[in-house]
């Protein structure tokens, strides 16, 4: 695989508890790619995820960030190139929308070191284009749920980070809020690696996606390559029907789901 990728996955194994998670997990991801990481639950997503962010430890080389080897770089050199943002991001409720966006800072920032003029309009910056500058003063538990996950996007702004790691951000929220958040990471041209529920959402937004099944790889691509009925059937257990999205019928496939007691029952109606 080329050095130049920002992320290099090579080979990526990972063992929890006695069973094989992850078996032989092989991708890249360049410069201002947006992709999405798709699968049913237990496929490893989240693992997947947490050994990037070296929640987990991964075998030396298996994993590079912009050529290194992210188990030989320093935590805080790691924080400063990769933000997370998780689904339900933990947080001190009593902090102000302004507080919990400024901790972005603390990567950058020596133990002793305060934030200068610069690093303060940078957090006014981010605040700003997440739509919050009115709401900076507000507790984070006075805020929606939606409100909260733009919060966490903005903090990850401010760390300037070269990968954005999401982890099913959207699952908790309201569709309106669901399609507001992706449209808004999708706007701000950062390099993004997120998990999602939601495939015509995923295959909407997404440069190009993944797609886990069983801790294995099983398909990567566009949206329109990767999403068929086939895979949705194999990898998902469900029939679908996959069309073309009419916003955009070139790139984005659209999923229809079939329900078979309903649709068995319309169709005995019908005859």
């Amino acid at each position: 695989m080329s050095d130049h990728s920002l992320l290099t996955v090579e080979q990526l194994l990972c063992r929890l508890q006695g069973r094989q998670v992850l078996d032989g997990i092989s991708f890249t991801l360049q410069q201002g790619e947006f992709i999405g990481l798709l699968g049913p639950n237990g496929a490893g997503k989240s693992t997947l995820l947490r050994c990037i962010y070296r929640y987990y430890a991964s075998a030396k080389d298996a994993i590079r960030l912009n050529g290194r080897c992210i188990q030989d770089m320093a935590p805080r050199a790691l924080a400063q190139d990769i933000a997370v943002v998780l689904q339900q991001a933990p947080s001190d409720m009593s902090l102000t929308v302004l507080e919990v966006v400024a901790l972005g800072l603390l990567p950058a920032l020596a133990p002793w070191q305060g934030p200068g003029a610069e690093a303060q309009a940078r957090v006014q910056q981010a605040i700003a284009d997440v739509g919050l500058a009115t709401q900076q003063h507000k507790l984070l538990a006075q805020l929606s749920g939606g409100e909260q996950q733009r919060v966490h996007i903005a903090r990850a702004l401010v760390q300037q980070p070269k990968l954005l790691i999401m982890d099913e951000p959207t699952s908790h929220l309201d569709i309106k809020y669901q399609i507001e958040l992706m449209e808004l990471v999708r706007s701000l041209n950062l390099t993004v690696l997120a998990s999602f529920h939601d495939l015509n959402l995923a295959a909407a937004m997404c440069d190009k996606l993944l797609v886990l099944n069983g801790g294995q790889l099983v398909a990567n691509g566009t949206p329109k390559t990767v999403i068929t009925e086939s895979l949705l059937s194999e990898v998902f257990g469900v029939c679908t029907q996959v069309g073309v999205h009419p916003q955009n019928p070139e790139h984005w496939p659209l999923v229809h789901y079939y329900y078979s007691d309903r649709h068995n029952r319309y169709e005995r109606q019908k005859s």
